[in-house]
């Protein structure tokens, strides 16, 4: 795909700590980045814009005020939009995710240009175990929302967007917060968007910076399983029409 314009959307809350060295470890990667700042505090945000001025291939956009990361990543959905770009591939602040793998998503995405590459976490020692149960909870149950196994991992968050299909998904009815990443992948297939998996190493840095709240988070996860059985109700027919004739 000669036309293609791929850039990096990093959504960002409170992690000016992590920022500097996440930016390091893109720059040989020579592709346009937008950081999202979601509201953070405003010591943070000095800090983050003094860290995105150092880089001069980093766009940063001020977000008045926390509306999640789901908010944040459709923003820069947005941006990325108006600044031409076809491709964004979604990675997260808080250096979790292996940036040895995006030519990895570029070149899975130059062979399915109008696919969303999703990364399918592979962990080490470090993981959380209350995580990864919940993780697994997870994928069982968008196995039933989508019927379909082609979903490997749907809370990964390092994954390659194709922007113009995204236009076939409703974005005001999808999560603004942690619960975006699983929602945005179960519309997607709903909206017959197809999607490819690419194993990549996830790790939890020690001083790594966290933003999901287990009470609250987990209730809105809940709350959207609920949501997503009911829709998967009514799109039944076309599922299975689309199981069969695949």
């Amino acid at each position: 795909m000669s036309d293609a314009k791929y850039c990096l959307i990093v959504p960002c809350y409170n992690h000016e700590s992590l920022l500097e060295r996440m930016l390091t470890q893109l720059e040989p990667f020579k592709l346009e980045c937008l950081v999202i700042d979601d509201g953070s505090s405003d010591e943070a945000r000095k800090t983050i814009e003094e860290t995105s001025a150092k880089f001069p291939w980093v766009t940063l956009k001020k977000r008045n005020s926390n509306g999640g990361k789901g908010e944040a990543v459709k923003d820069g959905f947005k941006l990325a939009s108006e600044m031409g770009y076809t491709h964004a591939l979604q990675i997260d602040a808080d250096c979790q995710h292996d940036v040895n793998d995006i030519p990895k998503f570029i070149e899975l995405s130059q062979q399915n240009p109008e696919s969303i590459i999703m990364g399918q976490a592979r962990y080490n020692d470090s993981v959380p175990r209350s995580r990864l149960y919940g993780r697994y909870i997870t994928h069982f149950w968008v196995m039933i929302e989508t019927l379909s196994f082609k979903v490997l991992d749907t809370m990964c968050g390092f994954r390659m967007y194709p922007l113009n299909q995204l236009s076939k998904v409703n974005m005001q009815s999808i999560g603004s917060r942690m619960d975006f990443d699983v929602e945005i992948a179960v519309r997607s297939v709903w909206a017959n968007i197809q999607v490819k998996t690419i194993d990549t190493k996830v790790v939890y840095p020690d001083d790594g910076i966290s933003n999901f709240h287990y009470l609250k988070g987990n209730l809105r996860i809940s709350w959207m399983h609920t949501k997503l059985c009911l829709g998967m109700i009514v799109r039944l027919p076309i599922l299975l029409y689309r199981k069969c004739c695949s």
